[in-house]
């Protein structure tokens, strides 16, 4: 569905993006994911048409956005991180406006009343935009987003100052959408892309540093595993004996009280060491309190990869 190539863009001595290429398949929820000032919006505007690269290509469903762009931009529908909102206008008033602005070829009243309905503004349709929450304000840019039924909906960081509540109406909306619709949208809020998504890009300095399914993030990205762990004896005996295990790469000493110790180990991925932690434990005459799976959580992974690309910019 979408063909993203070796995108490039700079402003003056500034790179944004630098050599980006990824694909999306039809239906795909794609989560973009990165820090403020990452490159996400400008490679979003890239794929929408609302700026030009300097080079690379973004092809939607056969069409060139820079070759084709009328025919392109049909297929998609965007929700900018601020939406372009007339907030004197009524909600019904202004998505007429734009479903006449965007041309849309589809019986004007009936698609209206549909869309109105998918976002949750059915009984908002004669109230002024400027009247609205935050939320709602966000659910008429969704809308007009919509209109038009786009192949391809681009959303920037859409759930932006939103309350919890708001945020996982949002979030569910979103998941509707990627049963239609082919999604992209940004954040850089992980615990956000990670519930909503099928893949996850992380975007960092303008540049792809992983990519993956969201439900193999671990395996994918080559996460290392960790376990929890309470032992009754020696702290230095036992870190000292945990160390010797050859898939174990750190352990960390978390407190310890006259009797009892715990520690946190990471370990490679591939590898599963409780067997060989009882083991370890049982030579030294050290009894296992307590010992659970503990797996690098996202956040920690997220700012890890984050670290490690920082450190290849040195």
């Amino acid at each position: 569905m979408i063909e993203v190539k070796h995108l490039t863009k700079r402003y003056g001595k500034l790179t944004a993006i630098k050599d980006i290429s990824f694909t999306v398949d039809t239906g795909e929820v794609l989560g973009f994911l990165g820090p403020n000032g990452a490159g996400k919006s400008t490679t979003m505007n890239i794929i929408t048409g609302y700026i030009s690269s300097n080079e690379g290509t973004v092809t939607i469903d056969g069409s060139e956005i820079l070759e084709e762009p009328k025919k392109t931009k049909q297929k998609i529908g965007y929700l900018p991180e601020n939406p372009p909102l007339y907030t004197d206008m009524t909600v019904r008033k202004y998505l007429e406006f734009m479903f006449d602005l965007k041309r849309v070829r589809l019986p004007k009243a009936e698609h209206v009343d549909e869309v109105m309905r998918l976002v949750g503004l059915s009984k908002h349709g004669k109230r002024l935009i400027k009247n609205l929450s935050k939320g709602y304000k966000q659910r008429v840019g969704f809308a007009q987003a919509l209109l038009g039924d786009p192949q391809v909906i681009v959303l920037d960081e859409p759930t932006v100052g939103l309350d919890p509540q708001q945020i996982i109406e949002i979030r569910k909306l979103i998941k509707s959408l990627g049963k239609k619709h082919t999604v992209i949208f940004s954040s850089h809020v992980l615990s956000e892309i990670s519930e909503t998504c099928d893949r996850i890009i992380i975007i960092y300095g303008g540049k792809i540093i992983a990519d993956a399914k969201a439900d193999s993030l671990y395996e994918a990205l080559g996460s290392d595993r960790r376990l929890s762990l309470s032992v009754e004896g020696n702290a230095g005996e036992i870190s000292s004996e945990l160390n010797k295990i050859p898939e174990v790469l750190r352990v960390k000493r978390v407190e310890s009280d006259k009797k009892v110790s715990r520690f946190t180990l990471d370990y490679k991925a591939e590898a599963d060491v409780r067997r060989s932690v009882f083991n370890a434990m049982a030579r030294i005459n050290c009894p296992i309190i307590e010992m659970r799976s503990g797996d690098e959580s996202l956040e920690d992974m997220y700012l890890r990869l984050i670290e490690k690309a920082k450190g290849g910019e040195r």
